[in-house]
């Protein structure tokens, strides 16, 4: 058997392109001075004189019968230090390729430690629900154009949470005289308020929000305006103060999904009472019913406080909700326009009626009140 003369050349084999030499990490002096030692020492030897010499006897011996069965078991025991030589300098290859590695992860294929080169997860996840006030507007999101399949592309609201799931309710606790379980009470019917009056599909498309309507207290007021506005709207009686409506011979919405985001509060109200104050976004993605599928979105922020006066002492239906304010800004629909429906421009379109003469305002800042400001205005962004 013709000995190896050479010690194990180290190769470090790659299906990436070859990097200039200036990028390439350098393996530490000790590491490879290990290696080169282990190489040496795994390399086989050629044999002695004297060991041929041996060997050839024993052969002869076997031949004539001469030795015990088993004895080549001897051997065996250096084939096994030899098999341990090679195991070592397999261990330190193993060592080098690590080191490599440590130094410059990118040389492995893919993103196998989540270095954070690759983003799309992050920009693309739930955002966590919004306990306080933002102190800005959100981040502009990626470049992008709504579609029928992607209606919230280049949309902050993109990660936002979907329709109910965004109307989180407080843990109640008793406050002043009020229980916690009348705190509960007050905040989910505030809640069922939120969900009747902006995401049920029949309001939506211009019905009459008649669950809503049944959560407000017939003792006061707004209830009966509101449904004189259902049937009458103008511009001093407008339903979209608490209802988001489209006409449904012109826009349709784009799937099912209404992106929220908003938070709840709680505290003693003034009417032996619990005051809930709710503050919410909503964003419709549309398209016309023409038949074309252009793609844009209306934004709606309400901003709505409400109580449960208590009917012993106060003029009040028991369980029923008495709104103390109803405060609503729209982005992205035509302010000249008083029929009870939201009109949202589409950037295909060409303006009509009077030019905006209010303020560009941002319709996804929530970090900001909704102002008194009643001139119609354009927004920066859908």
């Amino acid at each position: 058997m013709k000995a190896l003369s050479e010690p194990l050349e180290l190769r470090f084999v790659s299906d990436k392109p070859a990097e200039d030499s200036s990028s390439t990490p350098e393996v530490p002096d000790e590491v490879w001075e290990q290696f080169v030692r282990a190489n040496e020492q795994a390399a086989p030897k050629e044999p002695s004189a004297r060991a041929r010499m041996v060997t050839d006897r024993l052969r002869q011996q076997e031949a004539r019968g001469e030795l015990p069965e088993g004895w080549r078991t001897g051997p065996a025991r250096q084939e096994r230090k030899r098999g341990r030589a090679v195991g070592k300098a397999l261990g330190v290859l193993l060592a080098v390729a690590v080191a490599v590695v440590a130094i410059k992860p990118s040389l492995l294929p893919g993103d196998p430690f989540g270095s954070g080169s690759g983003t799309a997860d992050e920009a693309t996840e739930t955002l966590p629900a919004e306990t306080a006030a933002p102190t800005g507007p959100p981040q502009s999101a990626a470049a992008g154009t709504p579609t029928l399949d992607d209606p919230f592309a280049g949309s902050p609201a993109k990660r936002w949470a979907d329709g109910e799931a965004g109307i989180v309710v407080p843990k109640a606790k008793a406050v002043g005289a009020q229980s916690a379980a009348k705190v509960e009470q007050t905040l989910e019917l505030t809640r069922k308020l939120l969900i009747e009056s902006n995401l049920d599909k029949a309001t939506l498309r211009g019905e009459t929000p008649t669950a809503a309507l049944n959560l407000l207290d017939p003792e006061q007021g707004v209830r009966s305006e509101l449904k004189e506005a259902l049937s009458r709207p103008s511009k001093d009686n407008d339903p979209l103060t608490m209802f988001s409506r489209f006409d449904p011979d012109e826009i349709r919405p784009v799937g099912d999904v209404v992106k929220v985001r908003g938070r709840m509060t709680f505290k003693q109200g003034e009417h032996a009472s619990v005051a809930v104050h709710a503050d919410y976004t909503f964003v419709y993605p549309v398209v016309r019913t023409d038949g074309t599928t252009e793609v844009t979105r209306t934004i709606v922020r309400r901003v709505l406080d409400v109580e449960i006066p208590d009917p012993a002492r106060y003029r009040a239906t028991a369980g029923k909700l008495t709104v103390l304010r109803r405060d609503e800004s729209a982005g992205n629909s035509s302010c000249d326009v008083d029929d009870g429906f939201l009109h949202p421009e589409f950037p295909s379109s060409q303006p009509t009626g009077t030019p905006p003469s209010g303020p560009t305002t941002d319709p996804y800042d929530r970090s900001k009140d909704i102002g008194d400001e009643k001139d119609c205005g354009t927004v920066s962004r859908t």
